[in-house]
């Protein structure tokens, strides 16, 4: 399905041997007068992406679906998001992303998400829930230019402890960078290999978190807004966070022993910030709550 003039950014389904997915979404979003529209999109299952009406005052809003209910091994995902000069757009995630056993293969996901002079641009996922024994290598790039903004996060489970299952074994690679005007300003890598269980309940590794969450903020004026992302996390059971300022990049960091209460100080602080520092609504799509 294609919209647009995008290219397909070589997505093409992909048999060898096995069935493997290949497949994707490119989207543009740029300013129609005083408004935030959809400029051109590509996409290719299982990957899919839904626009919403949305409430007064709300940015543009794509809602990001994988329609095969999950990936596996062997499965490929480019996400190609453009924001032009001006803009106010969120693309978010229509529910948790699943991460299937693997017996060889990695799934690959590879996301970019580049915005123009004075954008405002929010990419909200939900939970990716790390079965046991998947093996994932994910990339998540930001480009900015110099007076653009981008709120992005990234949310891991590891395995499904509503059924009793823990991650005791697997692969993850989950990897950040971020530019600005085409230099590299921050880059990081968060990396779990075979007994991944030794890493998940060591006290110097994440002593026993069920799951862990980053919000990363890039723009201008990161560095001035520390204080206020400090105070936003505050103390909360179950959930130890902390905010940081690399190289002008705002970091913030969770970990926690229960999900449940992870996801809800990850929410608490992004609709604060959004509110405070993007002048955005203090709430999250609705989607987030069902």
């Amino acid at each position: 399905m294609c919209a647009g003039s995008l290219p397909s950014k070589g997505l093409v389904p992909v048999t060898t041997g096995k069935v493997k997915v290949e497949g994707g979404a490119a989207v543009r979003f740029a300013m129609d007068g005083a408004r935030t529209v959809l400029k051109e999109l590509y996409q290719q299952d299982p990957i899919r992406l839904l626009f919403p009406n949305n409430p007064p005052g709300e940015l543009t809003i794509g809602i990001l679906t994988t329609t095969s209910g999950g990936l596996v091994g062997g499965d490929k995902i480019n996400i190609d998001v453009v924001a032009e000069a001006n803009t106010q757009a969120m693309v978010m995630a229509q529910a948790a992303e699943k991460i299937y056993r693997s017996t060889g293969d990695s799934c690959l996901i590879d996301i970019s998400i580049t915005a123009g002079q004075d954008a405002w641009f929010e990419w909200l996922p939900q939970e990716t829930i790390l079965h046991q024994g998947a093996r994932m290598r994910r990339t998540t790039r930001l480009k900015l230019t110099t007076s653009a903004r981008i709120l992005a996060g990234e949310f891991l489970v590891f395995g499904r402890h509503a059924m009793g299952e823990k991650m005791t074994e697997g692969f993850v690679r989950d990897c950040w960078e971020v530019s600005v005007d085409g230099r590299l300003t921050w880059a990081d890598a968060f990396h779990m290999e075979g007994a991944v269980n030794e890493i998940i309940d060591h006290p110097a590794g994440l002593n026993g978190a069920t799951g862990m969450a980053n919000i990363v903020y890039g723009g201008i004026d990161a560095a001035q807004h520390l204080d206020l992302a400090r105070c936003i996390l505050g103390e909360k059971d179950q959930v130890r966070s902390a905010a940081t300022v690399v190289n002008n990049i705002l970091l913030v960091r969770w970990i926690g022993s229960d999900v449940f209460a992870l996801r809800q100080s990850f929410a608490d602080f992004w609709t604060k910030f959004r509110k405070q520092v993007g002048g955005q609504p203090q709430r999250l799509p609705r989607l987030w709550d069902i």
